[in-house]
């Protein structure tokens, strides 16, 4: 992986690269499953619905047309709101329409469109790609390459010198901040052009971001908040709005949580005091329309050559021309002198409708966007003191690279043991090393770790805490000694129910792993028995379903278990990355007699799915084969001292 670019060309040229490869391999990969997979196959990896049923629910603000989709035998799907989909009568490559999901129930999923749909009875949605996030990347190198970065170019290059200045004192807006936030927070807004905040699980990451991004406030800075994720911004709207900030939040009013639709960019816009002037307009427009409808549209089979300009003139000399009648040129000439009033107001309009944003932009304490949306129209002319982004070890360079050239310093939090963004071409892998990755390792002076955690149990936390972060993590009082009774109530003898933390389940070799055909995925029919299993005396003892979380790494795993447990949420780890519930079972699938471990050799992935349990961890796995690795044998050792070890024929 490249730590330094000598230039920014480059630079250019590196990532480029990268992105175009992973650009072709998303749409191959769905254009090919489209083109070669039945829609009851592409149905049954979950990224098609078919049959579908349509209600029309009306409009939501800007214009959008929402649709409602549901079948009462609703499949298992991968379909989640803020995802581009095509919807299709027959064929999505054909006559399929372009969507985004902005509800999705037990039953249903509600659809935006920026037009209406044509009739019909059965309907199809199919998962696609967004080409707009490549191209925003694409667009934003060749803005750093021309010179338009307003960020400095030798930090991005590798080659600066960031620096923490002497700390100032900070009066706190959130009292609750423990000793390392309020150091990292002090160390961010005294920072010159750069700073990493280094937030490992539970230790509250996002919290010390928005008290930072407070504090910019305070001294009058105009500021940028983004993330990779439309759920990651979300939150720091919340924690923003909580705090009587005057946000604005770019983006698809599909793609926001329905709570902050009012600090949107399209609510804010309908809200504005010129708004009046815009409904009025668009009253002009549609009687214009109206009236247009008694003219003749002059159609290029119609005009017989002519130009507009031709039949205007025609019809005021009241010639003949081409064959055309007097009134038919008379018409025609009627319906242009409309269009082009039409055209005037539709000018007008957009010149008002701009005006609307750049005031609600311009009078906003902090503009948040996705890191995508940060390059979008609305934002192409503006720049910020300071941007913020959150989850910057989960996006990849480029990525964060569009918000980053729109400010003179960035405050950047991750944590880059966690697992990287998803990279689909084997070849495109430099675009998993992050740019906060890269400049922890470059820039130690001016990152942080944050160090109290307020999630797991002691016991669970301290694998990962030595493994991972050099044993720094420290657990908050409240929750060291939480434990599963304290939900339950009772502690019984079954080690899969009592108050041993973190329990491993042994598999020994006999419950082998199988692989479906065509597919690179593995699945354990044997082991998800277990896991139900497991789950079966969890709620017997009094733990609720929502309570409990099953994470596999292997797609395959995850499918089999969701028809065999489907009330209780199961997972892949990169899905669960982020979350937390009171008892989590890790269901490993990989046995054996080869002893091959696969892709769980990614230990960032082993770091997420050991911390996302509060009370309870619950292994499921082969200790041979898993302690083919160096870090799983230790893990197996920890456990048998600190947690229990079990046969699965204890269970």
């Amino acid at each position: 992986m490249k730590l330094t670019f000598k230039d920014k060309h480059e630079y250019v040229d590196y990532w480029s690269f990268y992105i175009e490869l992973e650009r072709d391999a998303e749409k191959e990969f769905h254009l090919n499953e489209i083109m070669n997979l039945s829609g009851k196959e592409r149905e049954k990896k979950g990224r098609a619905i078919l049959n579908l049923k349509t209600s029309y629910m009306g409009e939501i603000i800007g214009d959008f047309q929402v649709y409602r989709f549901y079948r009462e035998d609703m499949p298992d799907h991968q379909i989640n709101v803020g995802d581009v989909v095509l919807v299709s009568r027959k064929h999505p490559l054909k006559d399929g329409i372009e969507g985004t999901v902005f509800e999705k129930g037990k039953y249903f999923i509600t659809v935006v469109f920026s037009q209406k749909l044509p009739s019909g009875k059965k309907w199809r949605i199919d998962l696609f790609v967004n080409d707009i996030t490549f191209k925003r990347m694409l667009g934003t190198l060749e803005f750093f390459e021309k010179g338009y970065s307003f960020y400095p170019e030798d930090i991005i290059l590798g080659n600066g010198k960031p620096y923490v200045c002497e700390e100032e004192e900070v009066e706190f807006f959130n009292k609750n901040l423990n000793e390392f936030q309020k150091e990292a927070v002090r160390k961010a807004v005294c920072s010159e052009k750069l700073f990493l905040i280094h937030g490992p699980p539970g230790t509250g990451k996002t919290t010390t971001l928005i008290e930072v991004i407070m504090q910019h406030i305070k001294k009058g800075k105009r500021i940028l908040a983004t993330a990779d994720s439309n759920t990651a911004v979300d939150n720091i709207v919340e924690g923003l709005v909580e705090k009587g900030v005057n946000v604005v939040r770019i983006g698809h009013p599909a793609r926001l949580k329905k709570e902050l639709l009012d600090v949107s960019i399209d609510a804010k816009a309908f809200n504005h005091l010129k708004y009046a002037e815009i409904k009025s307009l668009e009253k002009k427009i549609n009687k214009l329309k109206a009236l247009q409808e008694n003219y003749l549209k002059p159609t290029p089979q119609r005009r017989r050559g002519l130009s507009y300009d031709q039949i205007l003139k025609h019809a005021k000399a009241g010639k003949k021309v081409r064959g055309h009648k007097i009134e038919t040129l008379k018409s025609m000439a009627e319906w242009i002198r409309l269009q082009k009033d039409i055209k005037k107001l539709i000018e007008q309009k957009r010149r008002i409708e701009d005006e609307i944003i750049q005031d609600i932009l311009s009078n906003s304490e902090v503009v948040c966007a996705t890191n995508s949306g940060s390059g979008s129209e609305f934002l192409m002319e503006h720049y910020f003191d300071v941007v913020f982004i959150d989850e910057a070890s989960q996006a990849t360079e480029p990525s964060c690279l569009i918000p980053m050239i729109k400010a003179g310093k960035a405050v950047l939090a991750g944590d880059h043991k966690q697992l990287p963004p998803t990279v689909l071409h084997p070849d495109a892998k430099p675009l998993s090393f992050t740019m906060f990755e890269r400049f922890i390792k470059l820039y130690p002076q001016v990152s942080y770790m944050l160090k109290v955690q307020y999630r797991m149990n002691d016991i669970i936390k301290e694998f990962s805490s030595k493994e991972f972060y050099n044993g720094k993590l420290i657990s908050a009082e409240e929750v060291k000694d939480r434990k599963l009774s304290d939900i339950t109530g009772d502690i019984g003898k079954n080690p899969v129910t009592d108050d041993t933390p973190v329990i491993f389940i042994d598999t020994e070799g006999k419950l082998l792993e199988q692989q479906k055909k065509g597919s690179k995925s593995k699945f354990n029919p044997e082991e998800a028995e277990i896991v139900k299993k497991v789950i079966d005396f969890l709620k017997e003892a009094g733990v609720k379903t929502e309570d409990i979380g099953v994470i596999t790494p292997y797609k395959d795993h995850e499918e089999y278990l969701k028809k065999l447990i489907p009330d209780v949420e199961v997972k892949t780890v990169d899905g669960f990355q982020g979350r937390e519930k009171e008892v989590i079972i890790i269901s490993l699938v990989r046995s054996n007699p080869e002893e091959e471990i696969g892709f769980l050799d990614d230990l960032r992935r082993l770091n997420v799915a050991l911390t996302r349990a509060k009370r309870k961890l619950i292994i499921i796995g082969d200790s041979k084969t898993l302690s083919s690795n160096e870090t799983y044998k230790k893990l197996i050792d920890y456990i048998k001292e600190k947690g229990k070890f079990i046969s699965f024929q204890e269970v």
